[in-house]
């Protein structure tokens, strides 16, 4: 019998998106943007030591392999033709830091990631080298210096890691964000491996002039990072390299974003104003504002949005970045075992409609916009006897909520023009309750695209555009129309209120929890933090303890 007859559907284009709790590969029909097939494998997380998040660069990098020949399998049972893939898309979770040896291709410190705390005490000791009436790091990165971005995680990986110092004494080290490793990995590694980053992943290290779009020799003195390890920077659509290995081998590699790049340009905001909100491990909520750099006065970040091509223009964007959405459903599921999946919280959270007065700060890896408080820890108050796992699965969700009202409201201070309705993506999305409470506490209403893979659709449509590839046009008469669903605000303006400043009462109370705080040297002295009730508490619980083992009644 003939073999069945591929299906024709024009040039495709593939697209790794490699997420701090996922990694998936997303392959997109170039004219109609139209997902035809997708693998996922999730990553593990390590935690050596409170505060402390690791991954495995090579788990990571074995995982994009994995998802590109399972996708690649799925279109053959589709009878679709993978020579069809004309160009590959790469986005990555932002500032994990990586450093690997040139010659052996081997991770020589496992990835440190961007919601690592470790580096608290050498923010401290660079921030007080800072005169105060000339911040430089901030006017020339628009970052604070914070535990967040990639500058001090490689400058604690340079104190700490014999291995990583040695390297860069013997001229073998390279440093790269997840980008990095992951181009100079598919296109050849050791051999001929192509070092390089995006304007985008280079603005979150710390160490990037976004007005030169250059790496800046003050900032790099100033953090001790020799310049001879940093990737070359490059436009976010062209040709870096071809793949070297596995089904697309010969495919190049055109189109690089951080995540949250990705996910405005796969929403296509692409008009000075229009903004996004990512909902994933963490939450991200970018506004374009065009070619200029607008300098937040109410704690957002400036950032790169994207560079489209190596001769098209940079365009920037105002950023409020929260560490905990997503990774509080996790931590309900992993530490606490009130779900069994991520999707059960939805239907835990219906089963009440309502918090009951429960508020929860999961303030985890301390407080990002508009705060950015790294002695902050998670909390949950208002408990009574009342309370039950549906209404902490419900004030959980409130709380990724409330975190982005915080971070609108400084975005309406900032741009001056208050936004009519909030654009969003991400994996929670599909979370209908999640939505709606959205819409109450923001009171506009959210706009969800049919199709929620836009961080990945956007590493596509890059990739595609790139100069040599030309498959996918992002002039605006050709972009295709996306369906949308939209959830409008159905609790008066005065509830949401009231619900929003018991909110922000609850975060007062989460703050300066961690009054001295050294992860790097074992901790010792964290305990001086820890609050009097602290110590009564584990005193009743020892002597509770012993008097059990003892017999006592």
């Amino acid at each position: 019998m003939a073999a069945a007859k591929k299906a024709v559907l024009g040039p495709l284009v593939g697209a790794v998106d490699q997420g701090t709790s996922s990694t998936r590969f997303l392959v997109f029909n170039s004219k109609t943007a139209e997902l035809l097939s997708h693998h996922q494998v999730e990553i593990k997380q390590e935690f050596p030591r409170e505060g402390w998040v690791e991954q495995d660069p090579k788990e990571i990098l074995h995982s994009v392999y994995e998802c590109v020949e399972k996708t690649c399998e799925k279109l053959g049972q589709l009878n679709i033709d993978i020579s069809n893939i004309k160009a590959i898309g790469v986005s990555n979770q932002r500032e994990t830091t990586v450093v690997w040896d040139k010659l052996t291709g081997e991770p020589l410190y496992n990835a440190v990631v961007w919601l690592d705390l470790r580096t608290q005490s050498t923010v401290e000791s660079l921030s007080k080298k800072i005169p105060g009436n000339n911040n430089f790091v901030k006017s020339k990165t628009g970052l604070p210096i914070s535990t967040y971005f990639s500058a001090v995680k490689l400058r604690w990986i340079l104190d700490n890691v014999r291995k990583v110092q040695k390297a860069v004494e013997e001229n073998r080290a390279l440093f790269g964000t997840i980008d990095s490793w992951l181009i100079w990995s598919l296109t050849g590694g050791v051999n001929g491996g192509v070092h390089c980053t995006d304007v985008t992943n280079a603005s979150r290290t710390m160490l990037f002039n976004i007005h030169s779009l250059e790496w800046d020799k003050e900032l790099c003195e100033f953090f001790g990072i020799p310049m001879e390890i940093l990737p070359n920077v490059r436009s976010s659509s062209e040709i870096y390299g071809l793949m070297k290995a596995g089904a697309l081998e010969g495919v190049p590699i055109s189109g690089c974003l951080g995540d949250q790049s990705a996910a405005l340009v796969g929403q296509m905001c692409f008009q000075d104003g229009q903004a996004k909100n990512t909902y994933g491990t963490g939450c991200f909520l970018l506004c374009n504002t065009g070619r200029k750099c607008v300098f937040s006065e109410h704690g957002l970040l400036t950032t790169v949005a994207y560079k489209l091509g190596r001769d098209k223009p940079v365009f920037y964007a105002l950023e409020g970045s929260v560490a905990i959405a997503g990774a509080v459903t996790r931590w309900l599921k992993d530490n606490l075992g009130i779900i069994k999946t991520s999707e059960e919280i939805e239907k835990l959270a219906k089963e009440v409609g309502t918090s009951y007065g429960c508020y929860f700060v999961p303030a985890f890896s301390g407080l990002y916009a508009p705060y950015w408080d790294p002695s902050a820890r998670g909390i949950i108050c208002g408990l009574t006897q009342f309370t039950n796992k549906c209404h902490i699965a419900f004030a959980a969700l409130e709380a990724v909520c409330f975190q982005t009202r915080e971070i609108l409201d400084a975005m309406n201070r900032d741009c001056g023009i208050p936004l009519s309705h909030l654009q969003v993506d991400g994996g929670m999305t599909c979370n209908k309750i999640l939505m709606q409470l959205q819409a109450d506490i923001l009171y506009i209403p959210v706009v969800k695209p049919s199709m929620p893979e836009t961080t990945a659709l956007g590493a596509a449509m890059a990739a595609g555009a790139a100069e040599g590839v030309g498959v996918w046009s992002l002039e605006p008469e050709d972009l295709s129309a996306v369906t949308m669903e939209r959830f409008e605000p159905q609790i008066n303006a005065e509830e949401s209120e009231i619900r929003y400043s018991t909110w922000k009462k609850a975060v007062m109370k989460s703050m300066g929890w961690v009054t001295t705080q050294s992860p790097e040297s074992g901790d010792p002295s964290i305990f001086c933090s820890l609050p009097l009730g602290f110590f009564i508490v584990s005193s009743m619980v020892m002597l509770i303890g012993a008097r059990y083992i003892s017999g006592i009644p």
